[in-house]
């Protein structure tokens, strides 16, 4: 299997390198014979530009740049376009998720013959590493979207989701942010229905960080889903 992954950056000197370097180790694990490793630098202020510069130079990745900042569901639009693997997988760049989950998420993907495979950060659990708080606005997100997409997802806003690049081409994304995630889902629900594609869900690990360690995800981008949730789960 060939392998595209997708890496929006902004803002993330401190980890992006080791990311990168991280990812590079799951290549020939598994069924990953090869991967792309396709980065988005999403007009970052810090000292993001020349190490990703420095990262394409040595011919790790592949690197497009933002002239301005646009968020995560723009760098994953221009990122797309890209992509020339069987699999297409997201990978956020600030070390809260682990590269090794992806390894484990292809050879299920393969061996099932599944279109798309969802990362679950809640799978069978009841808490958060992030709190109790978060774990029920999670909950309540992943459950209204199930509503409208007839999925029985866990984990609707985990970054690790994973697509045959075929498919990901096929969806049109128009969220610029973090409301990328419900639209989608509520999008790829779709195609499930109307092409029978094959989906499932599995446990991934997890270590959060905190606001004041960068984490940029906010109260705001919560209720921006819940609006991404009903329009889209309203258009037809």
């Amino acid at each position: 299997m060939k392998l595209s992954i997708l890496v929006p950056v902004y803002n993330e000197e401190n980890t992006v390198e080791n990311l990168i370097r991280s990812l590079l180790q799951i290549k020939g694990k598994g069924v990953i014979e090869d991967i792309e490793i396709i980065a988005v630098n999403d007009c970052s202020t810090d000292k993001t530009p020349e190490i990703l510069d420095k990262l394409e130079n040595e011919g790790l990745i592949t690197l497009l740049n933002h002239e301005k900042n646009m968020g995560k569901g723009a760098a994953v639009r221009t990122a797309i376009n890209g992509a020339t693997g069987d699999y297409t997988v997201f990978q956020d760049a600030d070390l809260e998720y682990d590269p090794q989950d992806i390894v484990k998420m292809s050879e299920i993907a393969e061996e099932k013959g599944l279109d798309v495979l969802y990362g679950s950060r809640f799978f069978a659990n009841r808490t958060s590493p992030l709190g109790k708080f978060h774990y029920l606005v999670n909950k309540f997100l992943t459950n209204l979207s199930n509503l409208f997409t007839g999925l029985k997802l866990t984990d609707m806003e985990t970054c690790y989701k994973m697509f045959r690049t075929d498919i990901i081409k096929k969806i049109t994304i128009n969220e610029n942010r973090f409301g990328i995630e419900p639209e989608l889902t509520a999008k790829m629900a779709r195609l499930v229905k109307e092409s029978n594609l094959k989906i499932e869900e599995i446990p991934i690990s997890y270590s959060p960080r905190k606001h004041h360690e960068g984490k940029k995800i906010g109260i705001k981008d919560g209720i921006r889903a819940v609006y991404i949730i009903f329009k889209y789960g309203f258009l037809r």
